[in-house]
Protein backbone atom coordinates (compact mmCIF):
# COMPACT_ATOMS: atom_id res chain seq x y z
CA UNK A 1 0.00 0.00 0.00
CA UNK A 2 1.19 3.68 -1.00
CA UNK A 3 0.15 7.18 0.05
CA UNK A 4 0.89 8.07 -3.16
CA UNK A 5 -2.03 6.16 -4.44
CA UNK A 6 -4.26 6.80 -1.53
CA UNK A 7 -3.99 10.78 -2.63
CA UNK A 8 -4.54 10.24 -6.13
CA UNK A 9 -8.01 7.48 -5.43
CA UNK A 10 -9.06 10.28 -3.10
CA UNK A 11 -8.03 13.44 -5.14
CA UNK A 12 -10.50 11.70 -8.20
CA UNK A 13 -13.19 11.46 -5.15
CA UNK A 14 -12.65 7.56 -4.64
CA UNK A 15 -13.87 6.24 -1.43
CA UNK A 16 -10.86 4.89 0.57
CA UNK A 17 -11.12 1.53 2.48
CA UNK A 18 -10.83 1.34 5.82
CA UNK A 19 -7.87 -0.57 5.54
CA UNK A 20 -6.44 2.61 3.51
CA UNK A 21 -7.31 4.83 5.68
CA UNK A 22 -5.68 3.19 8.78
CA UNK A 23 -2.66 2.80 6.91
CA UNK A 24 -2.50 6.58 6.36
CA UNK A 25 -3.55 7.27 10.01
CA UNK A 26 -0.92 5.10 11.24
CA UNK A 27 1.91 5.89 9.06
CA UNK A 28 1.17 9.76 10.02
CA UNK A 29 1.46 9.06 13.58
CA UNK A 30 4.89 7.04 13.87
CA UNK A 31 6.21 9.58 11.56
CA UNK A 32 6.78 7.66 7.72
CA UNK A 33 4.28 9.47 5.99
CA UNK A 34 5.70 13.10 5.53
CA UNK A 35 3.64 16.68 6.38
CA UNK A 36 3.39 17.22 2.76
CA UNK A 37 1.33 14.44 1.33
CA UNK A 38 -0.96 14.42 4.70
CA UNK A 39 -1.46 18.08 3.88
CA UNK A 40 -2.40 16.75 0.15
CA UNK A 41 -4.79 14.38 1.79
CA UNK A 42 -6.78 17.07 4.02
CA UNK A 43 -6.95 19.26 1.00
CA UNK A 44 -8.59 16.13 -1.00
CA UNK A 45 -10.58 15.62 1.91
CA UNK A 46 -11.88 19.44 1.93
CA UNK A 47 -12.65 18.87 -1.86
CA UNK A 48 -14.48 15.86 -2.05
CA UNK A 49 -15.36 15.26 1.05
CA UNK A 50 -16.03 11.65 2.85
CA UNK A 51 -18.50 8.95 2.81
CA UNK A 52 -20.02 8.75 6.22
CA UNK A 53 -18.27 4.70 6.33
CA UNK A 54 -14.80 7.12 5.73
CA UNK A 55 -15.76 9.07 8.31
CA UNK A 56 -16.16 6.51 11.06
CA UNK A 57 -12.77 4.99 9.71
CA UNK A 58 -11.18 7.92 10.49
CA UNK A 59 -12.41 8.43 13.60
CA UNK A 60 -11.95 5.06 14.87
CA UNK A 61 -7.99 5.39 13.48
CA UNK A 62 -7.80 8.66 14.74
CA UNK A 63 -9.22 7.16 18.60
CA UNK A 64 -6.48 4.28 18.31
CA UNK A 65 -3.91 5.72 17.29
CA UNK A 66 -2.28 6.37 20.98
CA UNK A 67 -3.52 5.26 24.48
CA UNK A 68 -7.42 5.10 25.76
CA UNK A 69 -8.65 5.96 29.10
CA UNK A 70 -10.07 2.38 30.28
CA UNK A 71 -13.44 3.08 32.62
CA UNK A 72 -14.17 -0.16 32.69
CA UNK A 73 -13.59 0.07 36.82
CA UNK A 74 -16.30 2.50 36.83
CA UNK A 75 -19.89 1.38 37.65
CA UNK A 76 -22.32 2.38 35.67
CA UNK A 77 -23.28 3.97 31.86
CA UNK A 78 -20.24 6.26 31.72
CA UNK A 79 -21.81 9.58 29.84
CA UNK A 80 -20.06 12.44 28.41
CA UNK A 81 -20.78 16.24 27.02
CA UNK A 82 -19.10 17.78 24.61
CA UNK A 83 -19.55 21.81 23.19
CA UNK A 84 -18.03 22.61 20.06
CA UNK A 85 -16.99 26.04 21.54
CA UNK A 86 -18.61 28.81 22.22
CA UNK A 87 -18.54 32.01 24.68
CA UNK A 88 -19.53 32.39 28.33
CA UNK A 89 -19.93 28.67 28.15
CA UNK A 90 -19.82 27.23 31.53
CA UNK A 91 -22.13 24.36 31.24
CA UNK A 92 -19.88 21.71 32.11
CA UNK A 93 -19.70 23.22 35.89
CA UNK A 94 -23.16 22.85 36.24
CA UNK A 95 -24.00 20.16 34.39
CA UNK A 96 -21.65 17.49 35.81
CA UNK A 97 -22.53 18.59 39.56
CA UNK A 98 -26.23 17.85 38.32
CA UNK A 99 -25.77 14.19 37.46
CA UNK A 100 -23.71 13.68 39.98
CA UNK A 101 -25.92 14.70 42.35
CA UNK A 102 -28.36 12.08 40.58
CA UNK A 103 -25.15 9.56 41.37
CA UNK A 104 -24.97 9.33 36.99
CA UNK A 105 -21.26 8.86 36.65
CA UNK A 106 -19.89 12.06 34.42
CA UNK A 107 -16.03 11.01 33.56
CA UNK A 108 -14.45 14.36 31.90
CA UNK A 109 -11.85 15.07 29.82
CA UNK A 110 -11.64 19.19 29.18
CA UNK A 111 -9.34 20.98 27.63
CA UNK A 112 -8.23 24.79 28.37
CA UNK A 113 -9.12 27.72 26.02
CA UNK A 114 -7.99 29.29 23.22
CA UNK A 115 -8.63 32.45 21.14
CA UNK A 116 -11.72 33.68 21.45
CA UNK A 117 -13.47 30.52 23.27
CA UNK A 118 -12.89 29.77 27.00
CA UNK A 119 -11.71 26.54 28.66
CA UNK A 120 -12.96 24.62 31.23
CA UNK A 121 -9.49 23.26 33.21
CA UNK A 122 -8.90 27.46 33.41
CA UNK A 123 -12.17 28.26 35.15
CA UNK A 124 -11.71 25.48 37.53
CA UNK A 125 -8.18 26.10 38.37
CA UNK A 126 -9.25 30.15 39.00
CA UNK A 127 -10.59 27.96 42.24
CA UNK A 128 -7.44 28.18 44.71
CA UNK A 129 -5.68 24.71 44.56
CA UNK A 130 -8.04 23.29 42.24
CA UNK A 131 -6.20 20.46 40.00
CA UNK A 132 -6.58 18.59 36.94
CA UNK A 133 -3.32 16.70 37.03
CA UNK A 134 -5.05 13.85 39.04
CA UNK A 135 -3.64 10.03 38.59
CA UNK A 136 -6.19 7.23 36.43
CA UNK A 137 -6.98 5.53 40.17
CA UNK A 138 -7.49 8.47 41.53
CA UNK A 139 -10.03 10.14 38.66
CA UNK A 140 -11.64 6.46 38.67
CA UNK A 141 -12.21 6.28 41.90
CA UNK A 142 -13.50 10.11 42.74
CA UNK A 143 -16.21 9.02 39.69
CA UNK A 144 -17.22 5.84 42.00
CA UNK A 145 -16.87 7.89 45.24
CA UNK A 146 -18.82 11.80 43.97
CA UNK A 147 -20.17 10.48 40.25
CA UNK A 148 -17.87 13.55 38.88
CA UNK A 149 -14.23 14.23 38.24
CA UNK A 150 -12.74 16.16 35.43
CA UNK A 151 -8.83 16.03 34.22
CA UNK A 152 -7.08 17.21 31.82
CA UNK A 153 -6.65 15.76 27.99
CA UNK A 154 -3.31 13.40 28.07
CA UNK A 155 -0.95 14.29 25.51
CA UNK A 156 -0.98 9.75 24.03
CA UNK A 157 -5.20 10.38 23.56
CA UNK A 158 -6.00 10.46 20.15
CA UNK A 159 -2.10 11.72 19.32
CA UNK A 160 -3.02 11.48 15.64
CA UNK A 161 -5.90 13.93 15.82
CA UNK A 162 -3.39 16.20 17.47
CA UNK A 163 -1.02 16.09 14.52
CA UNK A 164 -3.98 16.11 11.68
CA UNK A 165 -4.95 19.30 13.40
CA UNK A 166 -1.98 21.05 13.38
CA UNK A 167 -1.31 21.15 9.85
CA UNK A 168 -5.51 21.17 9.15
CA UNK A 169 -4.92 24.99 11.53
CA UNK A 170 -2.45 25.84 8.38
CA UNK A 171 -3.66 24.86 5.10
CA UNK A 172 -6.92 26.13 5.19
CA UNK A 173 -9.00 22.61 5.93
CA UNK A 174 -10.09 23.31 9.40
CA UNK A 175 -13.94 23.86 7.86
CA UNK A 176 -14.56 20.57 6.88
CA UNK A 177 -17.53 18.48 8.21
CA UNK A 178 -15.65 15.05 7.88
CA UNK A 179 -12.69 16.19 9.59
CA UNK A 180 -14.53 18.21 12.23
CA UNK A 181 -16.94 15.64 12.98
CA UNK A 182 -13.57 12.53 13.34
CA UNK A 183 -11.47 15.14 15.74
CA UNK A 184 -14.20 15.37 17.93
CA UNK A 185 -15.96 12.05 18.11
CA UNK A 186 -12.33 10.56 17.83
CA UNK A 187 -11.37 12.32 21.39
CA UNK A 188 -14.37 11.48 22.55
CA UNK A 189 -14.42 7.68 21.77
CA UNK A 190 -10.88 7.14 23.40
CA UNK A 191 -11.95 9.15 26.46
CA UNK A 192 -13.60 6.11 27.16
CA UNK A 193 -17.51 7.19 27.05
CA UNK A 194 -20.21 5.23 26.88
CA UNK A 195 -22.99 7.89 25.70
CA UNK A 196 -22.29 11.34 24.19
CA UNK A 197 -24.01 14.08 24.74
CA UNK A 198 -22.71 17.21 22.08
CA UNK A 199 -23.93 20.87 22.55
CA UNK A 200 -23.53 22.03 18.72
CA UNK A 201 -22.74 25.89 18.81
CA UNK A 202 -24.75 28.13 16.23
CA UNK A 203 -24.42 32.07 15.54
CA UNK A 204 -21.47 34.05 16.03
CA UNK A 205 -19.60 32.72 18.38
CA UNK A 206 -19.55 29.38 17.41
CA UNK A 207 -17.86 27.71 14.81
CA UNK A 208 -20.55 26.91 12.84
CA UNK A 209 -22.64 30.14 11.65
CA UNK A 210 -25.89 28.98 10.50
CA UNK A 211 -28.36 26.94 11.52
CA UNK A 212 -27.90 24.40 8.27
CA UNK A 213 -24.07 24.17 8.90
CA UNK A 214 -24.67 23.13 12.70
CA UNK A 215 -27.87 20.35 11.83
CA UNK A 216 -25.34 19.07 9.28
CA UNK A 217 -22.26 18.62 11.53
CA UNK A 218 -24.83 17.10 14.27
CA UNK A 219 -26.24 14.44 12.29
CA UNK A 220 -22.59 13.67 10.66
CA UNK A 221 -21.56 12.93 14.56
CA UNK A 222 -24.62 11.61 15.76
CA UNK A 223 -24.57 8.85 13.06
CA UNK A 224 -20.38 8.43 13.38
CA UNK A 225 -21.47 7.62 17.05
CA UNK A 226 -24.09 5.23 16.28
CA UNK A 227 -21.67 3.51 14.02
CA UNK A 228 -19.16 3.49 16.65
CA UNK A 229 -21.71 1.84 19.11
CA UNK A 230 -21.82 4.56 20.97
CA UNK A 231 -25.48 6.40 22.07
CA UNK A 232 -24.94 9.61 20.83
CA UNK A 233 -27.68 12.92 21.12
CA UNK A 234 -27.05 16.78 19.51
CA UNK A 235 -28.52 19.16 20.93
CA UNK A 236 -27.94 22.33 18.67
CA UNK A 237 -28.12 25.72 20.61
CA UNK A 238 -27.50 29.01 20.04
CA UNK A 239 -24.79 31.31 19.86
CA UNK A 240 -25.71 34.65 18.54
CA UNK A 241 -24.25 36.40 21.73
CA UNK A 242 -22.74 34.94 24.94
CA UNK A 243 -23.86 32.38 27.31
CA UNK A 244 -25.22 33.97 30.23
CA UNK A 245 -24.39 37.16 31.55
CA UNK A 246 -20.36 36.79 32.78
CA UNK A 247 -17.48 35.69 30.69
CA UNK A 248 -14.37 35.10 32.25
CA UNK A 249 -12.97 32.22 34.33
CA UNK A 250 -13.19 32.37 38.03
CA UNK A 251 -16.49 35.51 36.43
CA UNK A 252 -18.11 31.97 34.97
CA UNK A 253 -17.49 29.94 38.21
CA UNK A 254 -19.59 32.47 40.31
CA UNK A 255 -22.18 32.43 37.89
CA UNK A 256 -21.87 28.77 37.26
CA UNK A 257 -22.71 29.05 41.54
CA UNK A 258 -25.50 31.04 40.78
CA UNK A 259 -27.56 28.81 38.68
CA UNK A 260 -26.57 25.64 41.17
CA UNK A 261 -28.15 27.57 43.90
CA UNK A 262 -31.55 28.57 41.29
CA UNK A 263 -30.72 32.26 40.31
CA UNK A 264 -29.01 33.80 37.24
CA UNK A 265 -29.54 33.82 33.74
CA UNK A 266 -32.79 32.07 32.19
CA UNK A 267 -31.09 31.48 29.02
CA UNK A 268 -27.93 29.52 30.69
CA UNK A 269 -30.24 27.67 32.81
CA UNK A 270 -32.58 26.54 30.24
CA UNK A 271 -29.54 25.16 28.24
CA UNK A 272 -28.19 23.52 31.10
CA UNK A 273 -31.38 21.42 32.13
CA UNK A 274 -31.64 20.29 28.74
CA UNK A 275 -28.09 19.28 27.82
CA UNK A 276 -28.15 17.36 31.76
CA UNK A 277 -31.78 16.01 31.11
CA UNK A 278 -30.31 14.61 27.70
CA UNK A 279 -27.50 12.92 29.14
CA UNK A 280 -29.64 11.57 32.01
CA UNK A 281 -31.68 9.88 29.59
CA UNK A 282 -28.39 8.22 27.93
CA UNK A 283 -27.60 6.83 31.60
CA UNK A 284 -30.10 4.12 31.96
CA UNK A 285 -31.31 5.43 34.99
CA UNK A 286 -34.79 6.06 33.29
CA UNK A 287 -37.21 2.92 32.32
CA UNK A 288 -40.64 1.59 31.64
CA UNK A 289 -41.98 4.80 30.23
CA UNK A 290 -42.61 6.57 26.57
CA UNK A 291 -39.97 9.12 25.89
CA UNK A 292 -41.79 11.73 25.85
CA UNK A 293 -42.80 10.75 29.97
CA UNK A 294 -39.30 10.04 30.58
CA UNK A 295 -38.42 13.29 29.08
CA UNK A 296 -40.44 15.07 31.31
CA UNK A 297 -39.08 12.62 34.57
CA UNK A 298 -35.10 13.52 33.60
CA UNK A 299 -36.18 17.37 33.05
CA UNK A 300 -38.11 17.55 36.97
CA UNK A 301 -35.11 15.60 38.58
CA UNK A 302 -32.60 17.70 36.98
CA UNK A 303 -34.55 21.18 37.93
CA UNK A 304 -34.98 19.51 41.56
CA UNK A 305 -31.46 18.68 41.91
CA UNK A 306 -31.31 22.53 41.95
CA UNK A 307 -33.89 24.05 43.55
CA UNK A 308 -32.54 21.35 46.81
CA UNK A 309 -29.50 23.06 46.45
CA UNK A 310 -28.10 18.87 46.19
CA UNK A 311 -26.00 19.72 42.89
CA UNK A 312 -24.47 23.25 45.02
CA UNK A 313 -23.58 21.10 47.86
CA UNK A 314 -21.76 18.33 45.07
CA UNK A 315 -19.54 21.47 43.57
CA UNK A 316 -18.36 22.03 46.63
CA UNK A 317 -17.51 18.30 47.17
CA UNK A 318 -16.10 17.66 43.64
CA UNK A 319 -14.20 20.95 44.31
CA UNK A 320 -12.84 19.60 47.59
CA UNK A 321 -12.02 16.39 46.32
CA UNK A 322 -9.17 17.66 43.51
CA UNK A 323 -7.33 20.22 46.01
CA UNK A 324 -9.76 22.96 45.57
CA UNK A 325 -10.81 25.45 48.27
CA UNK A 326 -14.75 24.00 48.53
CA UNK A 327 -15.13 27.77 50.69
CA UNK A 328 -14.97 29.41 47.40
CA UNK A 329 -18.50 27.44 46.25
CA UNK A 330 -19.96 28.67 49.19
CA UNK A 331 -18.72 31.97 49.65
CA UNK A 332 -17.94 33.29 45.92
CA UNK A 333 -17.44 37.07 46.71
CA UNK A 334 -13.76 35.37 47.89
CA UNK A 335 -12.66 34.88 44.15
CA UNK A 336 -9.60 38.08 43.94
CA UNK A 337 -11.72 40.93 42.11
CA UNK A 338 -9.32 42.72 39.22
CA UNK A 339 -7.85 46.11 39.53
CA UNK A 340 -10.24 47.81 37.01
CA UNK A 341 -13.95 47.20 36.79
CA UNK A 342 -14.99 49.74 33.71
CA UNK A 343 -18.88 50.30 32.30
CA UNK A 344 -18.96 50.24 28.97
CA UNK A 345 -21.93 53.27 27.82
CA UNK A 346 -23.91 52.40 25.01
CA UNK A 347 -22.70 54.41 22.01
CA UNK A 348 -26.71 55.39 20.99
CA UNK A 349 -30.14 54.93 22.22
CA UNK A 350 -32.37 51.63 20.77
CA UNK A 351 -32.48 47.76 21.02
CA UNK A 352 -29.93 45.16 20.98
CA UNK A 353 -30.95 43.63 17.79
CA UNK A 354 -27.63 41.66 16.74
CA UNK A 355 -24.58 40.52 18.73
CA UNK A 356 -20.58 39.36 17.25
CA UNK A 357 -20.17 37.14 19.88
CA UNK A 358 -16.35 35.99 18.86
CA UNK A 359 -15.82 39.86 19.32
CA UNK A 360 -16.80 39.37 22.78
CA UNK A 361 -15.10 36.73 23.19
CA UNK A 362 -11.63 38.50 21.96
CA UNK A 363 -12.51 41.69 24.12
CA UNK A 364 -12.29 39.05 26.91
CA UNK A 365 -9.18 37.80 25.70
CA UNK A 366 -7.13 40.92 25.71
CA UNK A 367 -8.59 41.92 29.27
CA UNK A 368 -6.75 38.99 30.28
CA UNK A 369 -9.15 36.56 30.28
CA UNK A 370 -8.39 34.48 27.15
CA UNK A 371 -4.52 32.97 25.47
CA UNK A 372 -3.86 33.30 21.67
CA UNK A 373 -0.80 31.03 22.42
CA UNK A 374 -1.33 27.73 23.63
CA UNK A 375 1.67 28.48 26.41
CA UNK A 376 -0.03 32.13 27.21
CA UNK A 377 -0.94 32.43 30.84
CA UNK A 378 -4.52 33.94 31.92
CA UNK A 379 -5.96 36.03 34.64
CA UNK A 380 -8.90 33.99 36.33
CA UNK A 381 -10.17 37.64 37.52
CA UNK A 382 -10.16 39.13 34.23
CA UNK A 383 -13.61 39.57 31.58
CA UNK A 384 -16.72 40.53 31.23
CA UNK A 385 -20.24 41.13 33.22
CA UNK A 386 -22.99 41.80 30.26
CA UNK A 387 -25.73 44.19 31.52
CA UNK A 388 -27.61 43.83 28.46
CA UNK A 389 -28.50 41.10 26.38
CA UNK A 390 -30.48 40.93 22.83
CA UNK A 391 -33.83 42.24 22.77
CA UNK A 392 -33.08 44.74 25.56
CA UNK A 393 -33.21 48.55 24.97
CA UNK A 394 -31.06 50.93 26.21
CA UNK A 395 -30.25 54.76 26.41
CA UNK A 396 -27.66 56.59 25.13
CA UNK A 397 -24.86 56.42 27.73
CA UNK A 398 -26.70 53.59 29.66
CA UNK A 399 -24.19 50.67 31.03
CA UNK A 400 -24.32 47.65 28.55
CA UNK A 401 -21.34 45.65 30.28
CA UNK A 402 -18.36 46.29 32.79
CA UNK A 403 -14.89 45.03 31.93
CA UNK A 404 -12.95 43.37 34.54
CA UNK A 405 -8.68 43.67 33.78
CA UNK A 406 -5.46 43.92 35.49
CA UNK A 407 -4.45 45.51 32.14
CA UNK A 408 -4.72 49.22 31.83
CA UNK A 409 -3.37 49.98 28.64
CA UNK A 410 -5.62 47.86 26.85
CA UNK A 411 -9.18 49.17 28.33
CA UNK A 412 -9.75 52.08 25.40
CA UNK A 413 -9.21 49.20 22.87
CA UNK A 414 -11.82 46.68 24.54
CA UNK A 415 -14.42 49.39 25.21
CA UNK A 416 -14.19 50.44 21.51
CA UNK A 417 -14.07 46.60 20.60
CA UNK A 418 -17.06 45.53 22.65
CA UNK A 419 -19.71 48.63 21.54
CA UNK A 420 -18.49 48.04 17.70
CA UNK A 421 -19.60 43.91 18.42
CA UNK A 422 -23.49 44.91 19.00
CA UNK A 423 -25.55 46.64 16.83
CA UNK A 424 -28.44 49.10 18.43
CA UNK A 425 -31.58 49.47 16.18
CA UNK A 426 -34.92 51.08 16.29
CA UNK A 427 -36.79 48.30 15.84
CA UNK A 428 -38.79 45.32 17.23
CA UNK A 429 -36.68 42.51 17.77
CA UNK A 430 -36.75 38.90 19.03
CA UNK A 431 -33.88 36.63 19.90
CA UNK A 432 -33.34 33.30 19.16
CA UNK A 433 -34.24 30.87 21.25
CA UNK A 434 -31.31 29.40 23.10
CA UNK A 435 -32.45 25.32 22.00
CA UNK A 436 -32.53 25.02 18.43
CA UNK A 437 -32.93 21.77 17.59
CA UNK A 438 -32.49 18.07 19.76
CA UNK A 439 -31.15 15.39 17.12
CA UNK A 440 -30.91 11.81 18.23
Amino acid sequence: MRMYDILIKKRNGGALSDAEIRFLVKGFTEGRIPDYQMASFLMAVWFRGMTKEETVSLTLAMAESGGKLDLSGIKGIKVDKHSTGGVGDKTTLIIGPILASLQVPVAKMSGRGLGHTGGTIDKLESIPGFCTSIATDVFIRNVNQIHFALAGQTADLAPADKKIYALRDVTGTVDSDALIASSIMSKKIASGADAIVLDVKCGTGGFMKTPAEAERLAELMVEIGRLAGRKTVAVISDMNEPLGRMVGNSLEVVEAVEILSGAGDGRLRELCIQLAAEMLLLSGRLGGEEEKDQRKQAVDMVTDAIVSRRALHKFAEFVEAQGGDPDYIRNPDRFEKASYVVPVPAVKSGRLTACDAEEVGMTSLILGAGRSRKDEAVDFSAGIELRKKLGDTVQEGETMAYLYTNRKDVIPEAISRFQKAYTIENREFEPEKVIKKIIS
